[in-house]
């Protein structure tokens, strides 16, 4: 494993979700789950959501419809209250999960919209 992907991915992943969610996830890291955490860290956000061929927010809009279309909902929460970093706002969203509801499904996207609600109503909440 490398030293300096894993830092870049470190980098990368506190950019996109933010310093306070990958301490955590530092924090509660075990030793069942370290080499996990080490590998997502490295090849995920180290070696492709570092890499130059799209920008982190068009990168970011993609992983939305995806968590989307595949019901990863936590994943799906997760990443839209990291929109707060990446630029991405509630229209490009709401865009995304329209093309979601085409391509993947009306339930999947009504799912996708209704955690879509939650997260924003809290970081509103939160901002108030």
């Amino acid at each position: 494993m490398s030293d300096d992907r894993f830092k870049k991915g470190m980098a990368v992943r506190k950019s996109v979700l933010g310093e306070d969610h990958v301490e955590r996830a530092e924090a509660n890291k075990s030793e069942f789950d370290a080499d996990f955490q080490r590998f997502i860290t490295e090849t995920a956000w180290g070696s492709v959501w570092a890499r130059p061929g799209l920008d982190r927010k068009t990168r970011h809009l993609l992983t939305i419809a995806m968590m989307a279309t595949l019901g990863k909902h936590e994943e799906l929460a997760m990443h839209i209250k990291a929109t707060q970093n990446t630029g991405v706002t509630r229209d490009e969203v709401k865009e995304v999960l329209l093309q979601v509801a085409i391509y993947a499904g009306i339930p999947a996207a009504n799912t996708a919209v209704a955690i879509a609600k939650k997260v924003y109503a809290k970081i509103d909440n939160q901002t108030s």
